[in-house]
């Protein structure tokens, strides 16, 4: 090999080097932020099969639990699937347009929920308070009605 073409490749090897170690990095960011993110929905898997609110025994929950956390560390878990979040705002359509915004409200998981569906149905309750118009306070000239 002629030192001519060696130096350029050797070079241009010197050249990349930043680049394969910043693509390293962000790899291993992005791993640990998929970790977390993977351990965080089984502390929350797990609090729902300890409350008793999956619709499994607890032994059958946790082991679910588990499996999904391993699928997730080991990068084999699916993303979740939108059409999901796209049928449980579906049920709203049929509402009347005043109660459709509370009640897709209530389907991306504001306010609270009980029940479950092995118990017959799941309960989706939201508050929202209302001020309405303010009446004029009666005048203290005018005498009060008899």
């Amino acid at each position: 090999m002629k030192t001519s073409t060696v130096l350029p490749t050797v070079l241009r090897s010197f050249a990349l080097a930043p680049l394969i170690v910043l693509s390293v990095s962000t790899a291993m960011a992005a791993d640990k932020t998929a970790q977390q993110t993977a351990r965080a929905r089984f502390e929350q898997d797990s609090a729902v099969c300890n409350s008793g609110r999956s619709n499994q025994d607890r032994a059958t929950c946790m082991q679910e639990a588990r499996a999904a956390l391993a699928a997730a560390q080991g990068g084999r878990l699916p993303e979740p699937d939108p059409s999901l979040a796209r049928n449980a705002t579906r049920r709203c359509a049929a509402l009347p347009m005043e109660d459709r915004a509370d009640c897709e409200a209530r389907m991306r998981g504001q306010g609270t929920t009980s029940g479950s569906a092995a118990a017959g149905g799941i309960y989706r309750e939201l508050v929202t308070r209302t001020v309405g118009p303010v009446e004029p306070a009666a005048s203290a000239a005018e005498p009060a009605p008899r």
